[in-house]
C-alpha cells in the first residue's frame, strides 16, 4: 500500500507539474482526461487541493469524494486503477500505469507530453495502438479475402509438407488449427498471416508484400544492372531472393588432394536468417514500404520496413527476442524456417564467423538494416571484382597423378589449369541429359560465351562429355551427358574425398 507524507507533497510541489505530476484545484469534469493521460503514459499522481503554480488550497476530504474519484476511474474504458490518499489537506491520487492501453475516456484518448496533458489524434491514436502491440497485423481478420477463390491449394499443399503435418486432416481444420482462419459460421475468415502465406495473388490485398532484389554495378543505386521483384508469398520470396543472391555472387573451389572445398563469397546461411528475419519482422502498418535485398560492388544489405520493436535497442540484439508478427513467426517456425528461441541475430552471426566473412553490421532508424561483407578470400582470388562477373571462381591448384584417366592426362600437367577446374565444375553439375541453358543457369553463370570456352567446349573435347544429337550441334533440342570417360573422372575425385 501506498503511503505518502506531507514531506513528500512538499517536495513534488517544489519539483512542479511534469509527465508524472498534475496539480488540480477540484474535482473537475477534466479529471478523467489526466487519469487515462497517466494511465496511457506511465502512471503518476494527481494532487487534489493544490493551484497550477503549486499553492496549496486544499480540499474537503470525504467518503463521497472518494466515490466519486472512483467511479470516474471504473468509467473510463478500460478501468483505471487508483488509490486516493488524504495528507494534510491534500488528496493524493495514485494512477497505475494501464496494461491494457490505450485507455479512453467519453472526451476520447489523452496522453501525457512534459506537464500538458494532449488528446490524440486519429493517426496518433493508431500509431498508439500500434506501438502498444495492441493491433497485431498478422492476426487481423481479412474480409476481402474469399475462401476458396482466393486460396492457393498449392501453397498449402508445400508448406504443409514441409511443416511435417499428417494422417490427412482436411484443409479447413489445418487452416483453423495453425489459426490463419476461423469459421464464422459457414465460411472461413482469414487473418492477413493466412493471406500473407496461402493467397494466389497476395498483393491483390496488400501491396507491399514483395521483396525487391537490386545488383548495382558499383557502391550505390547510380546502375543498377538488374532488379527483381518477388511476389509468390512469403515462403517462395524468401526462396527467390536467395536465388538471386546465388546467381549473382561467387563461390571459389579450391581443390586440395582431389578434394573439392567450397568457399562462398557471401555467408549464404546467415543471408537466408536475415531475409526471413526481415520478412518476419517487417512494420506491415508502414506504408508504401517492402523488404529489399540489394547486392553492390562491396556489400549486400538486406532492409526490412519499421524500426525495431518497442523495447528493444540494436544492444538488445542477439539477447532479446519480441516478435512484431506472432503468427508469422509461428507459421515459419513449424516449416523449420526459424528458431523460436530468439536465435535469429545469434545465427547470422555465427553463419558469417563460420565461413570467414566479416560480422554483419546492424543500423536501425525507420528501418533495420543488416550489412555483409565478402569473403576477403574469394574477393583476393576475384582480383578485388565482385558481381562484375559472378562466374569468377577462386584459383584451383592441386596436385595430379597418373591415376587420372588417359583423357584427362593430356590436357594436365603438373596442377589443374583454370579450364579443367571448369571442366570439373560443369561435371559435377551435370545430371541425366540437360540443354547448354540448364547447365549454364546451374553453374550460375550469365555470359554465354564464357561458358562455352571455359567449360563446355573443353569438356567436348576432352572427351568428358558429348552431345546427344551430335550431327546436328545447334539443334534446339540439344542436350549434353556424360561419357564413361567423364563418369571415371568423377569417380576418381569422389575417391579422393
Amino acid at each position: 500500500m501506498v503511503s505518502i507524507t506531507l514531506t513528500d507533497i512538499d517536495i513534488m510541489i517544489q519539483q512542479g507539474e511534469g509527465t508524472t505530476l498534475e496539480f488540480k484545484e477540484a474535482l473537475s469534469a477534466g479529471f478523467a482526461r489526466e487519469l487515462v493521460a497517466l494511465a496511457n503514459t506511465i502512471g503518476g499522481r494527481i494532487l487534489l487541493g493544490v493551484a497550477d503554480d503549486g499553492t496549496v488550497k486544499g480540499i474537503q476530504d470525504s467518503n463521497a469524494l472518494h466515490a466519486r474519484i472512483q467511479d470516474i476511474a471504473r468509467n473510463c474504458d478500460p478501468s483505471v486503477k487508483v488509490l486516493v490518499e488524504p495528507v494534510d489537506g491534500v488528496l493524493a491520487v495514485h494512477v497505475r500505469e494501464s496494461d491494457a492501453k490505450p485507455v479512453q475516456c467519453s472526451d476520447g484518448f489523452f496522453w501525457r507530453q512534459g506537464a500538458v496533458t494532449q488528446k490524440l489524434s486519429r493517426d496518433e491514436i493508431r500509431d498508439f495502438f500500434r506501438e502498444e502491440g495492441v493491433i497485431r497485423f498478422d492476426l487481423s481478420p481479412c474480409p476481402r479475402f474469399s475462401y476458396p477463390e482466393d486460396f492457393d491449394r498449392d501453397k498449402f499443399d508445400a508448406w504443409l509438407r514441409l511443416s511435417g503435418i499428417t494422417g490427412g486432416p482436411s484443409v479447413e481444420d489445418v487452416l483453423v488449427n495453425i489459426e490463419v482462419a476461423e469459421r464464422a459460421g459457414d465460411r472461413l475468415l482469414f487473418r492477413n498471416a493466412g493471406v500473407l502465406f496461402f493467397a494466389k495473388k497476395v498483393r491483390r490485398f496488400f501491396s507491399e508484400a514483395y521483396i525487391t532484389c537490386l545488383l548495382g554495378r558499383g557502391a550505390d543505386k547510380v546502375h543498377i544492372l538488374d532488379r527483381k521483384d518477388f511476389d509468390g508469398g512469403i515462403v517462395a520470396d524468401i526462396e527467390d531472393a536467395m536465388r538471386f543472391i546465388e546467381r549473382n555472387t561467387r563461390t571459389a573451389y579450391r581443390i586440395e588432394s582431389l578434394r573439392r572445398q567450397n568457399i562462398p563469397e557471401y555467408p549464404m546461411e546467415a543471408l537466408r536468417e536475415a531475409i526471413t528475419n526481415a520478412v518476419m519482422h517487417r512494420d506491415w502498418f508502414l506504408q508504401g514500404a517492402n523488404v529489399f535485398v540489394e547486392l553492390y560492388a562491396d556489400r549486400i544489405e538486406v532492409i526490412s520496413p519499421g524500426s525495431l520493436p518497442k523495447g528493444v535497442t540494436l544492444a538488445d540484439l542477439g539477447h532479446k527476442s519480441l516478435r512484431r508478427n506472432p503468427l508469422v513467426a509461428d507459421l515459419l517456425h513449424r516449416i523449420d524456417f526459424i528458431e523460436k528461441a530468439g536465435t535469429g541475430i545469434r545465427r547470422i552471426r555465427d553463419g558469417a564467423k563460420a565461413v570467414d566473412c566479416p560480422e554483419p553490421e546492424f543500423e536501425a532508424d525507420s528501418f533495420v538494416t543488416v550489412t555483409f561483407r565478402p569473403n576477403p578470400e574469394v574477393r583476393q582470388a576475384a582480383g578485388g571484382e565482385l558481381l562484375a562477373t559472378p562466374e569468377v571462381t577462386g584459383q584451383a591448384t592441386p596436385e595430379v597423378t597418373d591415376q587420372v584417366t588417359d583423357q584427362v592426362t593430356g590436357q594436365v600437367t603438373g596442377q589443374v589449369t583454370g579450364q579443367v577446374t571448369g571442366q570439373a565444375r560443369l561435371l559435377w553439375v551435370l545430371s541425366g541429359e540437360m540443354t547448354r541453358q540448364s547447365l549454364q543457369e546451374a553453374l550460375g553463370l550469365r555470359h554465354r560465351d564464357h561458358f562455352n570456352e571455359i567449360y563446355l567446349k573443353p569438356a567436348l573435347e576432352a572427351g568428358l562429355i558429348e552431345m546427344t544429337i551430335p550431327d546436328k550441334p545447334r539443334s534446339s533440342k540439344q542436350r549434353y551427358r556424360l561419357t564413361p570417360a567423364g563418369s571415371e573422372f568423377l569417380k576418381r575425385i569422389e575417391e579422393g574425398q
